[in-house]
């Protein structure tokens, strides 16, 4: 029994300690281009950084770090943000239509006027999120924080 349990503790640490890699051209497109469709960003560490009016549609920003960034007009349609950092971030009008933001940690963003149908929140955390005219996943429009 407990090599049973050793061998299972040591495959749940190497699982563990795989590290979230992204891929170092695409960061360089998002820089350069302001663009990266369906692009392997995962893990990425993108704070602050201007990516408004960015094309991001359909890639994987799962565990990104995106605290503070400008993401205003930015197109994620389809986007997978699973546990992405987006505190303190501007999205407004931004496209999240038919994201997965499934754990995303959406405190203090701006999320005015962003269009949000379709998309996936479950356990996003959203406190102190600006919802200002913003199309939620069921299709209805908020207003608060306006």
């Amino acid at each position: 029994m407990m090599k049973h349990i050793a061998i299972l503790l040591a495959f749940l640490m190497m699982i563990s300690s795989q590290v979230v890699a992204f891929d170092p051209d695409h960061i360089q497109s998002v820089k350069n281009d302001n663009a990266c469709l369906r692009c392997d960003l995962k893990g990425a560490r993108l704070e602050s950084e201007n990516l408004k009016n960015a094309y991001l549609m359909d890639s994987d920003l799962s565990g990104a770090k995106l605290r503070g960034a400008d993401l205003n007009r930015a197109r994620l349609k389809r986007a997978i943000l699973r546990g992405t950092d987006l505190s303190i971030s501007d999205l407004s009008r931004s496209d999240l239509s038919n994201a997965i933001l499934i754990g995303a940690n959406l405190k203090g963003a701006d999320l005015s006027g962003a269009n949000l149908s379709g998309a996936n929140l479950e356990y996003s955390y959203l406190n102190g999120a600006i919802l200002c005219n913003t199309t939620m996943p069921d299709g209805s429009v908020i207003y608060s924080g306006c």
